[in-house]
């Protein structure tokens, strides 16, 4: 009965075994998919439109990356639960390593005999009977926390090739495309830029509203009518670069200032898109918003992009939806950086900001009445 009742103790005071997903594996098909972009990027180099297919290899270097920061902070994360539960299961494991041992000493059938006689073996046959079952799942229970941790650990160790392979194939990626933009061939053009003008309109502007009402001066020769109408795509439009909402529309900063857009908190280096077809109607620096490009998809209808390090393009083109705008600045971590925050369970990657705001008929708009803002961005 002590023998019984020692085992059972032991049995119930076990967790119980629940199935456990794969924490990896957002890892491993992260892998999966920055090879994939690799693989783009050398289709890319003779593709017909070098443009659109290095931009869409840099947005599939951005996914693989991000899913593999995220796989990889995933598994740290369940790692280190695992290795603390073993820890503090410790003295429970070493009673369970002795049962086992001691069960598998009995290698004579005779030292199976009870000391009460038949009787008591038979007693005790039913009870290891009982037990058998609930100590073989003990086990198995164990054996594949062990193995998972084991794994975890491999896949983190590893992670730095791959890593190194998707910001050596993005980094790359950029370079073409800013070679590739200065090399395509000139798009359809809706006016020409007044550079005299443009710098009284500069100097002369306090707000960006003034600037914004006096975009229409620095024209010359303008084509006559406009892009289609979106109205239609409302609230549907993807957001110009990968990212996460930081603050809402008039949302006020840390220093209490307040401005009628958004703030997109994005990783560094991240490529800028137009989401619609659109003519530029300014690009370059502007009061103390930074880097600016102004967007036309419609007649009356303006997006505000501030706060690139790099743009494309010129002032009066017709950009393609989709077309790269820009880059945000910064530079990208080092492979340590990203596995020290991964192993921490950090995910302060987000450094840079790109500040949007919609203007139709030179008022405000929130631009969630435009844009797909997802609580996850």
């Amino acid at each position: 009965m002590i023998l019984r009742a020692a085992l059972l103790g032991l049995l119930l005071s076990a967790a119980p075994l629940v199935a456990q997903g794969d924490a990896g594996d957002a890892a491993r098909k992260a892998a999966v998919r920055l090879d994939k972009a690799t693989q783009e990027l050398d289709r890319a180099e003779s593709a017909r439109d070098r443009v659109k297919a290095l931009s869409e290899t840099i947005r599939a270097f951005e996914d693989g990356l991000a899913a593999m920061r995220d796989g990889l902070r995933q598994a740290s994360i369940r790692e280190q639960a695992l290795s603390r539960e073993l820890r503090a299961r410790e003295d429970e494991i070493a009673q369970l390593l002795g049962v086992l041992q001691s069960a598998g000493d009995q290698t004579k059938p005779t030292l199976l005999l009870h000391p009460s006689g038949p009787t008591g073996t038979a007693r005790a046959g039913m009870i290891l009977t009982d037990v058998t079952p609930a100590l073989n799942e003990r086990v198995a229970e164990l054996r594949a926390k062990l193995e998972e941790v084991t794994t975890l650990r491999k896949l983190q160790d590893s992670a730095a090739e791959t890593l190194q392979g998707g910001l050596t194939g993005v980094q790359s990626a950029r370079t073409a495309l800013s070679q590739a933009v200065a090399d395509r061939k000139p798009l359809p053009q809706r006016f020409t830029e007044d550079p005299v003008k443009t710098a009284l309109l500069i100097s002369s502007t306090e707000t960006l509203e003034g600037f914004a009402s006096g975009l229409s001066q620095i024209a010359v020769d303008e084509a006559t009518g406009s892009l289609p109408d979106i109205s239609h795509r409302k609230g549907a439009l993807a957001l110009p670069v990968q990212g996460r909402l930081l603050r809402g529309f008039m949302g006020s900063d840390a220093a209490g200032i307040t401005r009628p857009g958004i703030i997109v908190a994005t990783r560094p280096r991240a490529l800028v898109s137009t989401p619609a077809a659109a003519t530029i109607r300014y690009h370059g620096p502007l009061l103390d918003y930074g880097n600016v490009m102004i967007l036309e998809p419609q007649s009356g209808l303006l997006f505000v992009v501030a706060g690139l390090d790099v743009v494309y393009g010129q002032i009066g083109q017709v950009l393609p939806a989709g077309s790269p705008i820009g880059l945000m600045g910064g530079q990208d971590p080092e492979i340590g950086e990203i596995l020290t925050q991964s192993s921490e369970g950090a995910g302060h990657d987000r450094t840079e900001t790109l500040y949007i705001e919609v203007r139709e008929n030179n008022t405000p708009t929130d631009p969630a009445v435009w844009f797909s803002i997802a609580k996850d961005e």
